[in-house]
């Protein structure tokens, strides 16, 4: 029997190149999940208000999808990757404006540009990593590829812990308020000016990955979808149709909980691991890396079990542990409780790309658009971390994590539907 390749011969280095970009948005979400406790403490804000930070990194991914789309659609999913890499360096590059500004406005600003690049790079490069080999096995490439991802979150958290944390101010919210205005604001600079070193770093490599994808050339693969130079978009109807379908339909809602799980695990973990070790935000960050680690090493172990276990049921398996590694947490506030904490980054490694490309299947002429609803779905991870920030300061910080509990669970009925339900191979699916 002959062996299926994983991606064809003509698409190895475009491939390589797009592991570099899966990278990428891995160390800008996991760079500005620690941020919410960053700004919370320079600016003396709530938990809510501190949520914003997400709110403008997925409200961007949601904000710019649907464009993204439409590049794709017209031109091809290379030039939709380079634009997403183009307008993320421009947001990255806003970080120093906006350190000097001593605003969180500026600081919201230049990280919902960073994001917007980043929903285009991420709506590009997930279907077009998909069209790169055998449809046999896209779900299973699509794991590869994202495998690549938490290699990101890991630098990112490594980032955020060696260049951010650290220098933070240890005076209290109390104290700052009493600071005079010029001790304050000198306190406050310094601190900006640590948050904006590594956001400026990361654009500088953003912009040699850019030049190195463009001056690639690489085989289009959108060539077999329609014989025009630039296809006519037809949005309603592709609304429709994809509206139709109930795996992809169910696949953007189970999607959205994932990304608000997956979020507010990690956003609240250093706030978790200071209330149940009595330690600082440096010494938690700690366990955030510990939890990176989890993902990244469990991201390969999954990618590998695909090969002898059905995604879906894997999906299953998982999504059942980790709601209920979420409630022991909550009754179990001590190291157990943290451990628990770092081993839900276990569960949720294979989340992501496994619903994305069980949602996408069969969808063919519709697979733009359809990338672009699920990047949207990511809408979750703006959302929900603010119910969770409302439930920690009215309950506390222990509490709040029965929010990413119950969407474990909406992502299992998922996963139970697509497990009992037979699947054809056309664009109206079931």
């Amino acid at each position: 029997m002959k062996k299926i390749p994983l991606i064809f011969p003509t698409m190895r280095l475009p491939f390589l190149l797009l592991l570099i970009c899966f990278a990428a948005w891995g160390v800008a979400a996991n760079m500005t999940d620690p941020l919410v406790k960053v700004f919370s403490q320079i600016f003396t804000m709530s938990s809510v208000q501190a949520a914003l930070v997400q709110f403008s990194y997925y409200g961007a991914y949601f904000c710019l999808a649907i464009p993204a789309a439409m590049i794709n659609k017209r031109y091809s999913y290379k030039t939709g990757v380079l634009t997403g890499l183009g307008l993320a360096i421009v947001g990255a590059f806003l970080f120093y404006p906006a350190s000097q500004s001593l605003s969180y406005g500026y600081f919201l600003t230049a990280l919902f540009i960073l994001a917007g690049g980043l929903s285009i790079l991420e709506t590009s490069a997930s279907p077009y990593v998909i069209n790169m080999g055998p449809v046999a096995n896209a779900t299973k490439r699509l794991n590869f590829a994202q495998s690549f991802n938490p290699i990101g979150t890991n630098i990112g958290v490594f980032l955020a812990a060696s260049f951010i944390l650290p220098h933070l101010n240890p005076a209290t919210a109390q104290e700052r308020m009493s600071m005079p205005i010029d001790q304050l604001a000198s306190i406050q600079t310094a601190e900006l000016s640590a948050v904006m070193t590594p956001y400026v770093g990361m654009a500088f490599a953003l912009l040699l990955t850019w030049l190195a994808i463009a001056i690639n050339k690489a085989p289009s693969v959108n060539a077999s979808v329609s014989s025009e130079a630039h296809p006519k978009i037809h949005f309603f109807s592709t609304i429709k149709h994809l509206l139709k379908n109930r795996h992809y339909k169910y696949g953007v809602m189970a999607q959205f909980f994932n990304m608000a799980a997956q979020t507010c695990v990690w956003t609240f973990t250093i706030r978790y691991v200071m209330n149940a070790l009595s330690s600082n935000a440096e010494e938690a960050g700690t366990y955030l890396q510990y939890s990176m680690i989890t993902f990244l090493l469990s991201r390969f172990l999954m990618t590998w079990l695909m090969g002898y276990v059905k995604p879906t049921l894997l999906l299953a398996i998982s999504t059942i542990i980790a709601a209920s590694l979420s409630v022991f947490m909550m009754f179990t506030p001590t190291i157990y409780g943290v451990w628990a904490l770092v081993a839900i980054s276990a569960c949720m490694s294979l989340m992501f790309p496994t619903i994305y490309g069980i949602a996408l299947q069969g969808l063919k002429h519709n697979t733009q658009f359809g990338a672009a609803g699920l990047v949207m779905a990511m809408l979750g991870g703006a959302l929900i971390p603010m119910v969770q920030g409302l439930l920690i300061d009215t309950y506390g910080v222990v509490f709040s994590y029965i929010v990413p509990a119950i969407c474990f669970i909406l992502v299992t009925c998922y996963a139970l539907f697509d497990l009992n339900v037979i699947r054809h191979n056309t664009d109206l699916s079931e």
